[in-house]
C-alpha cells in the first residue's frame, strides 16, 4: 500500500466522528449486530419453539413482537432470521466483490479481448432487473439457501466488475504502478499491492450498499417460497407466515417489515457516509 493511500484512509477514519450520517449508520448498523449476533441466543424461546397456549399472543412484555400461528416467539424468529439473512446476503455479495473485482482488474489492466468479453456480459446481466433476474437464476438454480447466495453473487458480480475495471483504468497509469513495472514485478503482484489498495474504497461501499440490497432480494425470494425454506427463519419466510394471518396477527407482517426498514436504514446510511468521505469533492461539502 502506498503512502497516499494510508494518508487517506486515515483521513477518512479521522472524518468518520466528523459525519452525521455515517455516525448514526454505523450506530444503527452496531445495534442490529449486537441484536442478531449475541442479543438472539440470550433469547429465552428457540426460533422454531411452539407454545400452542399462545397463539397469535399480541406483543406483550413476554413477547414483545407476540406470537404466530404456533406459537412462536416473534422476536426471536426475526433476530435468528436477520443472522440467516445477513449471512446470506453478506456470502453473496462477498463473492461477488471478490470475483468481481478480480476479473475487472485485471481485464483493465490487460485489455483486449478479456476486457471487451467482460463489458459485454455485464451489459447483458445489466439488461434485467435486479430481482426479475434473481428469480430466474432461482427457477433455473433451484430452491435453497445455497442457490440464493449463487444469485446473489451473480447479480452483483458485473458491479463490482465494472467498478474495478473503471477505478483500475484511472490508476494504471500513475507513476507507483509504472514504477513497479520497471522494477520487474509480476502482474498479481502490481494488482494486488499497488492498485487495490488505491482503488480499495469504493469497492468497500459498494460492498456495504450491496449487502443491504441483497437482505431484500433474498427477503422478496425467501417471501415468495423460492428462497431460504421453511423451517429455516429468514425475514422473508417470517413475513410469508405473517402474510397468511394478517387480519388475526398483524404484528408479525408489520413489526418484521419494520425490524427490515430499519437494519436496511442503518447500512444505508453507514454507506452514504462513508462514500461522502471517500468522495474528494463530497469530502470537501462534509467537512465544511
Amino acid at each position: 500500500m502506498t503512502g497516499t493511500s494510508r494518508s487517506r484512509y486515515g483521513h477518512v477514519l479521522r472524518s468518520l466522528t466528523g459525519s452525521t450520517t455515517a455516525l448514526i449508520g454505523a450506530g444503527i448498523s452496531l445495534l442490529v449486530l449486537v441484536a442478531i449476533l449475541p442479543g438472539a441466543a440470550l433469547m429465552p424461546y428457540g426460533p422454531n419453539e411452539a407454545d400452542f397456549f399462545n397463539l397469535l399472543s399480541p406483543p406483550s412484555l413476554a413477547h414483545p413482537f407476540g406470537t404466530d400461528s404456533f406459537g412462536r416467539d416473534v422476536l426471536t424468529r426475526v433476530l435468528y432470521g436477520a443472522r440467516v439473512s445477513l449471512v446470506v446476503s453478506g456470502a453473496g455479495v462477498l463473492q461477488a466483490a471478490l470475483l468481481g473485482t478480480a476479473a475487472g482488474m485485471t481485464a483493465a489492466y490487460k485489455g483486449g479481448y478479456a476486457d471487451m468479453l467482460l463489458m459485454r456480459t455485464a451489459d447483458l446481466l445489466f439488461a434485467f432487473p435486479a430481482f426479475v433476474l434473481a428469480l430466474f437464476l432461482m427457477v433455473v438454480l433451484g430452491f435453497g439457501t445455497v442457490n440464493v447466495v449463487l444469485a446473489i453473487a451473480l447479480i452483483y458480480f458485473p458491479i463490482f466488475a465494472r467498478l474495478a475495471r473503471n477505478m483500475t483504468m484511472l490508476v494504471r497509469e500513475e507513476p507507483y504502478v509504472q514504477a513497479a513495472r520497471l522494477m520487474a514485478q509480476s502482474t498479481p503482484r502490481i494488482l494486488g499491492r499497488e492498485i487495490l489498495p488505491n482503488i480499495a474504497a469504493p469497492l468497500i461501499v459498494q460492498a456495504t450498499i450491496g449487502v443491504a440490497f441483497g437482505i431484500i432480494i433474498e427477503a422478496g425470494l425467501s417471501f415468495l417460497g423460492v428462497g431460504v425454506q421453511p423451517p429455516t427463519p429468514s425475514l422473508g419466510v417470517i413475513m410469508a407466515d405473517g402474510r397468511e394471518y394478517f387480519q388475526r396477527g398483524p404484528w408479525v407482517l408489520t413489526l418484521t417489515g419494520l425490524a427490515i426498514s430499519i437494519a436496511l436504514l442503518g447500512l444505508n446510511l453507514f454507506g452514504d457516509g462513508l462514500r461522502d468521505l471517500m468522495d474528494p469533492r463530497l469530502r470537501q461539502r462534509v467537512e465544511q
